[in-house]
């Protein structure tokens, strides 16, 4: 993955991070290791480390909680992503451009510090990285969430018949969206409706928000080879921004911290696009291809991924979108590890998820082994929530 977007698994209940839905109090042991960790990497500061976390304790003490400095966020929200078990993207987590809007509190306000992130992150398709964090979760008040996993996700319309329109992963949200009172996107449903964002806060109830049709860049997709693709009207947004992981610094918990980079394009062309349970589209671009499929030794569903994901990288490649493959990110990772390994550092890595779901054997991070740790500041899964039809790791 590209971007900070592949997440953590949900913690074990005994290493679980607080963040209750009525607000949390700081862990102290973790706050101290996380500011021992900022100090060590960064020495010059003007208030000595004896000294921050002597005020940091007291504000435990006192408060249940304590307030992180612009610096220490900015650091902490960049070391998440570094430790970002399933991110094969993680070279560029020094790059991560970190927005503090830990001052915005109405629906109103977070509504358009998200509409200036996606602002931010498309930048006319050269994207990217971006995490905003909004307030944390403090005892007796939560801080806001998104019900959307991602700032931008189409819609999954289910029919009479059991099947659904567009994409399945989201018909839940789809249909608790509508129970807001979503009306759809102004036309016929589809199976590319950009879903409206709910936002929720402790002072007030869901509220729903669409996102300004300029802010969603999409890359329609053609094949080089095959015009028959183009024909099927596939499509794919630019930026995945994951808006429902739980960000973890120093024993604080910020439920709403979206964060973007830019796709590896199997995450469309091998995942989103071809899961049995999203849009299942291997047999009809085997059609287009004209395909043997009556018998899998022709390796026809192989043939057709290979092409698909072609069409995705020629497609964000002619349109000027950012996007990368998944052999050049394979090699970037090693490089990233190398990197690390120079600062004393281990990359924790969980295989499953680094290794690409095409050719995977045949790039550099499929052969060998990784420290699967937890290791923290890191992002979270949110807890499930039956009203949005959510929960668990999000997919890209």
């Amino acid at each position: 993955m590209t971007s900070p977007a592949v997440p953590s698994p949900t913690p074990s209940p005994r290493t679980a991070a607080p963040g209750a839905y009525d607000g949390a109090v700081a862990d102290r042991d973790e706050a101290a290791e996380f500011l021992r960790q900022y100090h060590a990497e960064h020495p010059d500061q003007p208030v000595p480390l004896v000294r921050r976390l002597d005020q940091v304790r007291a504000a435990i003490d006192d408060a249940g909680t304590y307030r992180l400095t612009r610096d220490e966020l900015v650091f902490g929200a960049r070391v998440a992503w570094r430790n970002s078990r399933r991110c094969i993207g993680r070279l560029y987590w020094n790059s991560l451009r970190v927005l503090d809007r830990r001052e915005a509190t109405s629906p109103e306000e977070i509504h358009r510090q998200l509409c200036a992130h996606l602002h931010q992150a498309t930048n006319g398709g050269r994207l990217r990285p971006v995490i905003s964090v909004f307030a944390p979760d403090i005892p007796g008040r939560p801080g806001p969430r998104l019900w959307n996993e991602q700032l931008i996700r189409y819609a999954g319309h289910r029919r009479g018949d059991g099947t659904v329109l567009g994409d399945p992963r989201n018909a839940d949200l789809t249909e608790a969206v509508r129970r807001l009172g979503w009306q759809g996107s102004g036309g016929p449903e589809g199976p590319f409706d950009v879903l409206p964002l709910v936002i929720e806060t402790a002072d007030d109830k869901p509220q729903l928000f669409e996102l300004p049709r300029d802010l969603v860049l999409e890359v329609p997709l053609t094949h080089p080879e095959f015009p028959a693709i183009a024909e099927l009207g596939l499509r794919w947004h630019a930026v995945p921004a994951i808006s429902t992981m739980r960000l973890r610094i120093g024993g604080i918990d910020h439920p709403l911290a979206p964060f973007n980079g830019w796709y590896m394009g199997t995450e469309i062309g091998a995942r989103n696009l071809v899961d049995k349970d999203r849009y299942d589209l291997l047999p009809t671009v085997a059609a287009c291809l004209g395909l043997d499929t009556g018998s899998e030794r022709t390796l026809w569903r192989d043939r057709a991924l290979v092409e698909l994901n072609i069409a995705v990288l020629h497609s964000f490649h002619a349109a000027g979108v950012r996007i990368s493959d998944h052999h050049t990110e394979s090699r970037r990772f090693l490089a990233h590890i190398a990197r690390e390994k120079r600062q004393g550092r281990s990359v924790p890595a969980d295989w499953s998820w680094i290794v690409p779901p095409v050719s995977g054997g045949i790039t550099p991070v499929f052969h060998r082994y990784y420290d699967d740790a937890d290791q923290r500041p890191n992002f979270y899964a949110a807890e499930p929530d039956p009203r949005r039809g959510a929960g668990g790791c999000p997919r890209v």
